[in-house]
């Protein structure tokens, strides 16, 4: 195990936070990038009644994370009662608002926060202007012209920090109860996987995006209670590093080193090294018009309801999610719902009228 007081003592909290942001986004890009994680993908699988390659993957990753984290508990190597998304107070009506934005702007820009940064790295020119999108939406929400609207819908239904934010303690099953819960959906997984088939990467890569939420946990957790100054313990997030990053850029570069300074970098070259292995460096663009519109209003829609539900799919949906933080399911549930009905009312009529078209012409295989 590491020393962290022998660390922080020698290079400082800010450092070790940062080295470790940056060692545990490489790990989450690369994997993310292999296994093709994303839960926009999962979410149409699931809707589509197509259990297949991507829902499994989004399972594998997601229970991962809540047996790791529940084994770290129980444990004793972390206590995550501090954390933010049970401690504080936190917004039901954000949560339900923002998950149904963020799951509608993920349909529109074909991938969630985390995936657009993964596609951008692999030469994707769609993501990489609907990240810088997703970016001013985020830092707008936060402290700028969208913060009063985001702080009024957070203010119509509230939920006190502590018991009331706890899942588990509400059900009263405890941390062998979310054991439990995390090994079913894990052998879900499993069954998923293998009757879709796919590489080996698609175990790996799902199940090293899942460590690495509970990596994060547990790294921030060993800084916080080793070092004499407040140092807040945080999971993998996309919506608050990249606001930050954009501030870094744009007007305060001075900003001290945090976790977030060390994770998005870090994440984007690991999904580089990532797409090289797998030979999946391409340079795409938009189509026409309409696309590049659609995808704009995505990432304002995703940066909002990020801000709003108090994280993005992997913010809320990983790492809330797997310390069964109300709020988090919440916005997870909203985006599952809101990701579902838009690829229904959007593409899903779309791509059956292809379909029937390609089909009706002989030539089955134009179909999208």
């Amino acid at each position: 195990m590491l020393d962290f007081a022998a660390l922080i003592e020698h290079y400082g909290e800010a450092k070790v936070l940062s080295a470790g942001g940056a060692l545990i986004g490489l790990l989450f890009g690369f994997s993310a990038q292999r296994s093709r994680f994303c839960l926009r993908a999962a979410v149409i699988e699931f809707w589509n009644h197509r259990f297949g390659e991507k829902l499994s993957v989004w399972l594998l990753a997601f229970s991962t994370a809540v047996v790791a984290i529940q084994l770290l508990i129980l444990g004793h190597y972390v206590d995550l009662s501090s954390a933010r998304q049970l401690a504080n107070t936190g917004s039901l009506s954000g949560a339900i608002a923002g998950g149904l934005l963020f799951g509608i702007g993920m349909i529109l820009t074909r991938g969630c926060a985390s995936r657009l940064l993964i596609l951008s790295a692999n030469g994707n020119l769609r993501a990489l202007l609907s990240g810088l999108v997703f970016a001013v939406a985020a830092q707008a929400s936060l402290s700028g012209a969208l913060a009063p609207l985001r702080a009024t819908i957070s203010s119509w239904w509230t939920v006190p920090g502590g018991g009331a934010r706890d899942l588990l303690g509400l059900a009263g099953v405890g941390h062998w109860g979310g054991l439990l819960f995390g090994l079913v959906w894990m052998v879900a997984a499993l069954v998923f996987s293998l009757r879709s088939g796919g590489t080996i990467w698609k175990w790996l890569g799902g199940i090293g995006a899942g460590l690495s939420v509970a990596l994060a946990w547990w790294y921030t957790y060993s800084v916080a209670s080793n070092s004499f100054e407040i140092v807040a313990m945080q999971g993998i997030t996309f919506s608050g590093p990249s606001a930050e990053w954009l501030m870094r850029i744009l007007s305060t570069p001075q900003m001290p080193l945090t976790f977030d300074f060390g994770l998005l970098p870090s994440v984007f070259i690991g999904s580089f090294l990532g797409a090289w292995l797998g030979k999946d460096l391409k340079l795409e663009g938009f189509r026409d018009g309409y696309s590049m519109g659609r995808y704009i209003i995505g990432a304002v829609l995703m940066g909002f309801g990020a801000m709003l539900a108090g994280g993005c799919a992997v913010g809320s949906g990983l790492t809330g999610g797997a310390i069964f933080a109300l709020t988090s399911w919440l916005a997870l549930i909203g985006m599952w719902l809101g990701a579902g009905i838009t690829d229904r009312l959007l593409d899903h009529g779309a791509a059956q009228a292809a379909a029937a078209a390609a089909a009706a012409s002989g030539d089955v295989f134009k179909a999208p």
